[in-house]
Order: C-alpha cells, then structure tokens, then sequence
C-alpha cells in the first residue's frame, strides 16, 4: 500500500511539473540592449514614473522618501524638458519644469543631464529597450537612489 501511494505521489508531482514548467520559463521576460541607436531613437512624448526612491535635502542630512511622475520629451537631437509632480518625504509639488541634454551610444545605452529648471544639476543613465518605446533609467547624482520607467506615448 505504501509503495502505491508513494508511487502515485511521484506521479503526481511529475504531472504538476510538467504542466507548471512552460509558463514558469516565460514568467520573467529577459531584456537585453538593442544595437544601433543613437540621439534620434528618442523622440517625442515619454510618461515616466519614479515609484520609489531616496534623496537628501541638504547634504549631510539624511535621505527621505521621493518620488515622481510625469512627462518627458525628446527632440531626437539632444534636448529634452519634463514636466513634473514630485512628493519629498511627503511634501507635494506640481508643475515642475526642468530642461537639459542627453546622449545615446550605439548599444542603447545613454544618460541624461538636466541643466536647468527644478532638477537641474540631477543626471542619469539609462538604456532604451523594446525599439525605443521604454527606457529604464537610473539616478547617477550624489546622495539619490532612484530608478525611472519611461514609456512612449
């Protein structure tokens, strides 16, 4: 008797591998960096959120809550401008406007720095995924730790 339920258990288990083993291998899409962008693979409208993240206020201060939303457009030569909310260890401030400049190397890799407006002095790298329609950034800036989604309008 022993032997038929624990043969029917390692059937059982066999069984829920095999049905489990095909959506498990596309649960997580893999994303690599294209090959072959440059400065116009970015143009137009980009909706991007920072969902969590930290910064200081004052540089030995310590880092608080921050996060941000908003839209972001490149002119496929360089420039970019972002209008903006951004809560700050619960302070909200809308309406914010920021300008700067942006590179992108051939691997789709790039960065980005604003040079005026509310986040100037902020930079970030990113990579440019999905033929330019998302990119995932990343805060390069001392004292911040945030991360940024970016998708095409």
């Amino acid at each position: 008797m022993k032997r038929i339920v624990g043969g029917l258990l390692v059937v059982a288990f066999s069984a829920a591998l095999l049905v489990l083993y095909p959506t498990l291998k596309h649960g997580v899409p893999v994303v690599h960096a294209q090959s072959g962008c440059s400065v116009a693979t970015l143009s137009g409208n980009y909706g991007f959120i920072q969902p969590a993240g930290f910064t200081r206020l004052h540089p030995k201060s310590p880092s608080v809550p921050w996060q941000f939303e908003g839209l972001l457009t490149f002119d496929g030569s360089g420039n970019a401008s972002a209008t903006y909310a951004t809560a700050v260890n619960g302070q909200v401030f809308t309406n914010q406007t920021t300008a700067g400049t942006y590179t992108v190397n051939s691997n789709c890799t790039g960065s980005l720095a604003w040079t005026s407006g509310d986040a100037a002095g902020l930079t970030y790298n990113f990579v440019i995924v999905n033929g330019g329609n998302d990119i995932f950034a990343v805060d390069t800036s001392s004292g911040d730790t945030a991360s940024v989604i970016l998708k095409k309008q």
